[in-house]
């Protein structure tokens, strides 16, 4: 059974909405209307919905890890914290791992895509490969090719990628670590939200 659907409440009790039903209808006053809005919106929601992705892998369970998805990307970025490395840094490492439930054969360029507006080149192209850095040092699996990584060495960003996997992804599963909370990375990642890049590229 089919219901009406109703309007969804806004954020602000000052905001108004827009009428038209159909992008094709839009006026200038509509879209400056949306623009308007979208500012405030943007700087509150774009955190509040990315931390919520985080969030819902609280209660997973796990398929053999001791800890699961959400622990280790808590106790990686807990890591780099301590290693007082930068804000963009610990961010990438608290999300690298976000689609790896969802859609894990490309969870790499998941995050990447998700991360995009927000960080280096150095770091998407990070995550775009470091499921494929980690296969060297799980050399015991008989699926697992330990050298595919090595079709990228000589990229400038090859031995960053080494060096973060190594320290901060393949020793993040130990559910006695002390690591930080989901709620003390929020201000970081308020930081590295709020200052997205304007050198975005439309799709070929």
């Amino acid at each position: 059974m089919t219901e009406p659907t109703k309007p969804t409440p806004l954020m602000e009790d000052d905001w108004v909405y827009v009428e038209p039903m159909n992008l094709d209808d839009f006026t200038a006053d509509d879209w400056g209307v949306l623009d308007r809005q979208r500012v405030s919106y943007f700087n509150v929601e774009r955190v509040r919905q990315a931390m919520t992705m985080l969030a819902a892998g609280v209660d997973a369970p796990t398929f053999g890890y001791q800890v699961n998805n959400l622990e280790h990307a808590l106790q990686a970025a807990t890591m780099t914290l301590r290693d007082g490395l930068d804000d963009e840094t610990v961010v990438v490492t608290l999300f690298h791992d976000l689609g790896f439930l969802s859609n894990n054969e490309s969870h790499g360029e998941f995050a990447a895509a998700f991360l995009k507006p927000y960080v280096s080149d150095r770091h998407v192209w990070m995550l775009e490969r470091h499921m494929y850095f980690q296969a060297v040092h799980c050399a015991t699996h008989p699926a697992v090719d330990p050298d595919i990584r090595e079709r990228w060495r000589g990229h400038p960003d090859f031995e960053y990628t080494a060096h973060w996997v190594e320290n901060y992804d393949i020793n993040s599963f130990d559910p006695a670590y002390a690591r930080a909370t989901l709620e003390e990375f929020e201000p970081i990642v308020q930081r590295v939200f709020a200052k997205p890049r304007g050198d975005l590229d439309v799709p070929a």
